[in-house]
C-alpha cells in the first residue's frame, strides 16, 4: 500500500490549520483550526473490506511535572509515551481518499460526538479525553481527529504518525472502549492485509 496526502509532507511540519493549536506570542498557544488533513491511498491488497486510520504522537512526555510550566523545559531524555489523536475506523473498501475538513473543523470544547462520523463511519476516542479529564470548560469524551498540541516547553519536535490498515473484515471487532489501546489491541489480533504510514511534525516551541 501507499498513503500519500496532500495536506502533510513526509519527515516535514504540519501546517497550523491542521492542529489543535498554534503558537502565539501573548499565550504560549492559541486555538487553531483543527481540520483533519487529506489523506489517500493506493495499491490496496485483494480482499481488502474495510479500513482503519489511525494518527498517533510517540513522543509525549511519560509524566507531566514540567509540561507547559514556565521557566522550565521538558528534557529530551525523558521516556515518551503514546497519545492517539486519530482513530477512524469501518472506512468501507470503495473509499480510498478522506478529503480535509471532511472529519474534524474546528475545536470543539468537551468533544466531539461520537462513534457515529460522518459517512457511515466510526470515530473512535482519542486522547484528549485524559489530557482535559477534571477541566471544568474542557472536560468531556474527545471523539474523532483532534490534530496537535504538543508541550510549547518541550525540547523536542514531536512526530505524527499516520497509518492507514486494510483489514479482510467490514468492520474492527473492539473490546471494550473505542480508544486508542483497544484499537491497537484490535488490529493486533485482526487480519490485517497491508498498511501504509505517513509521518509530520509540529512543535510549539518557537525556540526550536
Amino acid at each position: 500500500m501507499k498513503l500519500t496526502s496532500q495536506s502533510i509532507q513526509e519527515g516535514q511540519p504540519i501546517a497550523g490549520e491542521f492542529a489543535f493549536a498554534v503558537p502565539d506570542a501573548s499565550n504560549h498557544v492559541a486555538l487553531s483550526s483543527n481540520r483533519n488533513p487529506h489523506l489517500a491511498w493506493s495499491d490496496v491488497p485483494a480482499g481488502t473490506q474495510s479500513f482503519v486510520v489511525v494518527c498517533h504522537d510517540p513522543d509525549v512526555p511519560s509524566k507531566g511535572d514540567d509540561v507547559n510550566q514556565e521557566g522550565r523545559t521538558v528534557p529530551a531524555d525523558l521516556p515518551r509515551v503514546d497519545f492517539y489523536h486519530w482513530l477512524l475506523l469501518d472506512i468501507p473498501a470503495a473509499t480510498t481518499e478522506i478529503q480535509a475538513g471532511s472529519q474534524a473543523d474546528g475545536v470543539v470544547a468537551r468533544g466531539k460526538s461520537g462513534p457515529a462520523a460522518p459517512h457511515g463511519l466510526r470515530h473512535g476516542i482519542n486522547d484528549y479525553t485524559g489530557w482535559f479529564a477534571g477541566d471544568a470548560q474542557m472536560g468531556g469524551q474527545y471523539f474523532g481527529y483532534d490534530g496537535p498540541c504538543p508541550p510549547w516547553n518541550d525540547s523536542i519536535v514531536h512526530r505524527y504518525i499516520f497509518t492507514v490498515y486494510a483489514l479482510a473484515t467490514p468492520s474492527l471487532q473492539v473490546e471494550g472502549e473505542l480508544n486508542g489501546a483497544n484499537v491497537k489491541a484490535a488490529l493486533a489480533k485482526a487480519q490485517v492485509l497491508g498498511q501504509a504510514s505517513i509521518t509530520g511534525t509540529y512543535s510549539l516551541n518557537t525556540s526550536l
